[in-house]
């Protein structure tokens, strides 16, 4: 007699279906553990980031003209459906770069 035994894995997804960011560009101060650690590492503060994008974490040292910013701004925009363009994301990132990426930042954490 012959047992079989089934595995099942389940997936859950919380989505904010609101088309907006979950916090604005200069709340930086709304999640403390990531803005201290901006504030005293931002390279620790990026690599942190993309790893909870699920990029490779060393992704932001090769950001020397943006592209990585302006990229990783726009597909987590459309992985959450949030409203925008990559000129958007690119004037963002070229006008206040750390406040976009605590920005980004939070916004993973919000929807992990």
């Amino acid at each position: 007699m012959a047992v079989q035994q089934q595995i099942t894995t389940v997936t859950t997804t919380r989505t904010h279906s609101s088309g907006t960011w979950s916090t604005g560009l200069f709340d930086c101060p709304s999640d403390m553990k990531s803005w201290f650690t901006a504030l005293c590492c931002f390279p620790c503060m990026q690599c942190e980031t993309v790893s909870d994008f699920g990029w490779c974490f060393c992704m932001p040292l090769l950001d020397c003209i943006l592209p990585v910013s302006c990229c990783l701004r726009s597909k987590i925009r459309e992985r959450y459906n949030i409203q925008g363009s990559i000129a958007d994301d690119c004037l963002m990132v070229i006008c206040c770069y750390p406040c976009a990426w605590c920005q980004m930042s939070r916004e993973l954490k919000a929807r992990l």
